[in-house]
């Protein structure tokens, strides 16, 4: 995943949509650095949520929307895990309703 100083570091991601016309990943990063969190845009996740278990993360973790990349397919490792439908449609919503703000 690009961080902002241009390294690349291999994180959990959560993808969000293939990207045509190459089935390219559109993702977000994955962090435990809470004091990251962008208040009403980020998603926490904890221990106390119902889909905590099938996400594969070992602790609390944060959604972050705003660290967002297109990657290739052949540069993911894997799933660890997956986030209920309800959490990936709602991420959905907060990053396409963010990009239309006026």
């Amino acid at each position: 995943m690009p961080q902002a100083d241009n390294a690349v570091k291999n994180r959990p991601v959560v993808f969000l949509r293939g990207m045509r016309p190459f089935a390219d990943a559109l993702v977000c990063g994955v962090s435990t650095q809470m004091k990251q969190m962008v208040a009403g845009f980020d998603e926490f996740v904890s221990g106390e949520d119902e889909d905590f278990s099938s996400t594969g993360f070992v602790e609390p973790s944060l959604i972050r929307l705003g660290l967002l990349a297109v990657i290739p397919q052949s540069k993911i490792a894997g799933s660890i895990g997956a986030s209920s439908s309800t959490r990936h449609q709602r991420l959905l919503k907060k990053l396409s309703s963010y990009l239309i703000e006026q």
